[in-house]
């Protein structure tokens, strides 16, 4: 069983064709918005999205002390996406729109619309992209992208659902780094912060510096600890937990689920794992 009481079976079995790009969310319940838990103030509080390997979207809410509640089925189509992500801000001011990555071309997706707008073509050139929040302090959550040598470019979210253009936050050697994750504050001194897990199972924290200065936006990394490739899966949703701090989700290769409660303090800055989730979530190839 899933976390949310469903079999990964009877989850699979929710969904609708849907061709991308366009934005399904029209027919989603709106239990799932009319649910959503409330965070302290801090980390935001964002619900769990799950690709499975035939496209097929679900949306997971968080339950507010730590976990998610039942699947949501979004659609299906979106398998050809290379890269999907979550983004703040929503047309019409409720629930998350989606960043979306088709070939070349990066597309923004309203949750509870009908509108998908081109955020430009080229985004090829990088191997990874995703987003880690609000790091620079602008009015709206930013987007890092990879390239293919190993540098590492921020694209700075504006309140019109727009990008401003890259900056370089990191000059090379990125491509030793499997996972990028995080949405908040994992250190304590209220600025967003950035994960990456190396090749080798390494996990990283590379604290915020809240400064929108080419290569000067992270500052040193700090070693959290070793055996991390353990997982398939790791995903901040922010706060999961409803404490404020900003918390770290894993899937293993068993299909369980994992929460890693964050601390808040950069000495120790997940507490010990409690499984959120008994089997089922091997079926996703993606989380986000």
């Amino acid at each position: 069983m899933c976390a949310v009481g469903l079999t990964a079976a009877a989850a699979l079995a929710f969904g609708t064709a849907t061709a991308l790009p366009s934005a399904p969310w029209a027919t989603e319940s709106t239990a799932a918005a009319s649910g959503t838990a409330t965070a302290a103030t801090g980390a935001p509080m964002l619900p769990l999205y799950a690709r499975t390997t035939d496209g097929r979207l679900f949306l997971y809410e968080p339950k507010g002390t730590g976990g998610v509640k039942a699947a949501v089925s979004l659609g299906g189509g979106y398998g050809d996406a290379t890269t999907l992500f979550q983004a703040r801000f929503s047309e019409g001011g409720t629930g998350r729109d989606l960043f979306l990555q088709l070939d070349r071309t990066l597309y923004y997706t309203a949750e509870r619309g009908t509108d998908t707008k081109i955020h430009g073509t080229g985004w090829h050139i990088y191997n990874l992209t995703m987003s880690p929040g609000n790091m620079v302090g602008t009015a709206d959550e930013d987007v890092i992208g990879r390239d293919a040598a190993g540098a590492l470019w921020l694209y700075q979210g504006r309140s019109t659902a727009t990008l401003a253009p890259r900056i370089r936050i990191g000059t090379g050697g990125w491509n030793g780094m499997n996972v990028l994750t995080g949405r908040g504050d994992y250190t304590g001194d209220g600025k967003a912060d950035l994960i990456a897990r190396s090749t080798t199972g390494t996990l990283y924290i590379y604290p915020g510096t809240g400064n929108a200065t080419a290569d000067a936006v992270l500052g040193a990394r700090v070693t959290v600890g070793t055996g991390w490739d353990g997982y398939k899966a790791l995903v901040s949703t922010g706060d999961n937990s409803g404490d404020g701090k900003a918390d770290l989700i894993a899937s293993d290769t068993a299909g369980a689920l994992w929460l890693f409660k964050g601390t808040g303090t950069a000495s120790a800055p997940f507490a010990p794992r409690v499984q959120i989730g008994t089997s089922g979530w091997a079926a996703f190839n993606t989380l986000f």
